[in-house]
């Protein structure tokens, strides 16, 4: 399969693509300005005191009024930007594919050793400034550039820190290490073992310890694959990409194409962003189409990529990632139902319509946003969705019951620039225990979207993003280790997730 590496085919359509665009920019430039006078928590810190007081007074006596009058006085030009643009966006590309190395030849797999493959995947928020200032964050430009340096992994450190992870008994020599036990397929660090009880020290029944969230301050050094959501901004996606390039050859942006859909305008693309390690042998995106309310200005969808991995015995070795972010207003519990049953159904199409006849898959991984935990009652028909019968989410037990390691992704957004989680020391040291726990993730909902103040037992807050894989015999698939990432304090309300499966030899 081609993939798409220009927005579109026809240089005629590209300027008239450019041309919209600059017809756009002074309505855009004056609303994203506007927007982004609303302060963070972390700026009206700043401003405490008469000095600071004065000054964003100031910002706004003087700088609201003049960006509103430009953004009046630009709507003329800024309305027929837009039928320029919104027709426009049925002839372009559904994604861009970039690429640093040429795909080289299959290298062989001896099938007799296990792999470990590492997968990430997190929500960044990189909307415009001024629409990522509703979810407390802002500083777009600046944040991308962080979050680029951040993502790139750091060199192994045998000697390092390695608790925040969940493993396997036994470890291979890409694992990471630790004393564990394996419980329900996944393992849990176990404590330490004292000596047995003797006639003199009769045995008493202690209650089991809670254990330890798997939380780490670091990407996975051999992260393979990268999952992004809400990389909305072009010029944030295109820091990404020069920061990401040297580590992840392999980059798919820009997904999604917004314009008119079933008559309404989208304005947003998906938001999605991938990044590989391994050559992309085909891609392709679909659109929901059931958006609702805010999330209809977006077209969100189902990223699918078949990667390369290798050959054995005259056999491709292959991979497959869906990349998703579904509907997010808490009430839209249906419209999320069926958002994962169209996905389920895309991704079963796509991998038959790419497998070549003896082909060995070594993963299937579907990794995001679902936006709903397995917790809050509110979530209830989400979680008992027909996903979960054919992936495996390592952090659940069943429906309404993760885990006790486990905890939730989606932090208290007014509250990411307080001291105890303003770095990924300090946070992964505060949601250790409960009460950072408590007080730093965000708690559970009702249907209607309101906190659950009547929740029944410990909450460790809402788990909305995942990362969940469908075992493919003949190989066999096992989980190596999850870990929940701090490394982006201060530069999302998400946590990042971490995923390594370990593909070794089933029944070849």
């Amino acid at each position: 399969m081609r993939l798409p590496e220009a927005p579109f085919r026809s240089p005629a359509l590209a300027a008239l693509d450019a041309a919209a665009r600059v017809l756009l920019a002074p309505g855009f430039w004056a609303l994203n300005r506007l927007l982004d006078l609303r302060p963070t928590t972390a700026e009206r810190r700043r401003r405490r005191g008469p000095r600071g007081w004065c000054r964003g007074c100031a910002a706004w006596a003087l700088a609201g009024p003049a960006l509103a009058a430009l953004l009046l006085l630009s709507l003329p030009v800024t309305a027929l930007g837009l039928l320029l643009w919104l027709p426009l966006q049925a002839a372009r590309s559904p994604f861009l594919y970039r690429h640093s190395a040429a795909a080289p030849p299959a290298e062989p797999w001896d099938l007799r050793q296990p792999r470990i493959f590492t997968f990430v995947s997190a929500n960044l928020c990189l909307l415009p400034s001024g629409l990522a200032k509703f979810s407390n964050l802002g500083r777009t430009p600046q944040r991308a550039a962080d979050i680029a340096r951040r993502l790139v992994p750091e060199a192994a450190d045998p000697d390092g820190d390695r608790a925040g992870l969940v493993e396997p008994r036994h470890r291979g020599a890409n694992g990471y290490g630790g004393t564990l036990r394996a419980e329900r397929g996944v393992a849990v660090e176990m404590p330490e073992v004292e000596a047995p009880p003797t006639a003199e020290t009769p045995m008493m029944e202690a209650p089991e310890p809670e254990p330890e969230p798997p939380l780490s301050e670091r990407f996975p050094p051999d992260a393979d694959v990268l999952c992004l959501q809400e990389v909305f901004d072009a010029a944030a996606a295109a820091s990404l990409r020069r920061g990401l390039g040297r580590v992840y050859p392999h980059v798919i942006s820009e997904v999604g194409t917004g314009g008119l859909r079933r008559g309404r305008p989208r304005l947003l693309g998906s938001g999605l962003f991938l990044a590989s390690r391994f050559p992309v042998l085909a891609a392709a995106f679909r659109s929901f189409p059931n958006g609702a309310r805010e999330d209809a200005l977006a077209d969100k969808g189902l990223l699918m990529v078949q990667v390369l991995l290798g050959s054995a015995r005259h056999r491709r070795i292959v991979g497959y990632i869906g990349c998703t972010h579904l509907q997010a207003p808490a009430g839209d519990g249906a419209v999320r139902a069926a958002q994962l049953t169209l996905a389920l159904r895309w991704l079963q199409r796509f991998q038959r319509e790419q497998e070549r006849g003896g082909d060995l898959v070594a993963f299937d991984v579907l990794c995001g946003d679902l936006n709903f935990d397995n917790g809050s009652r509110g979530d209830q028909l989400n979680q008992r969705h027909q996903l979960f019968e054919l992936y495996q989410d390592p952090c659940r037990q069943g429906p309404g019951q993760d885990e006790p390691w486990a905890i939730g992704t989606l932090l208290n957004y007014l509250e990411i620039y307080e001291e105890p989680v303003s770095t990924p020391e300090k946070m992964k040291r505060t949601l250790s225990s409960a009460g950072g726990r408590c007080r730093f993730l965000a708690g559970p909902i009702l249907a209607s979207g309101l906190p659950d103040a009547a929740f029944p037992g410990p909450w460790r807050g809402r788990r909305l993003d995942y990362a969940v894989f469908r075992p493919r015999p003949p190989l066999r698939t096992d989980v190596a280790a999850v870990s929940f990432i701090t490394r982006l304090a201060t530069c999302s309300d998400h946590l990042p997730v971490a995923l390594s499966l370990r593909v070794g030899p089933g029944a070849l």
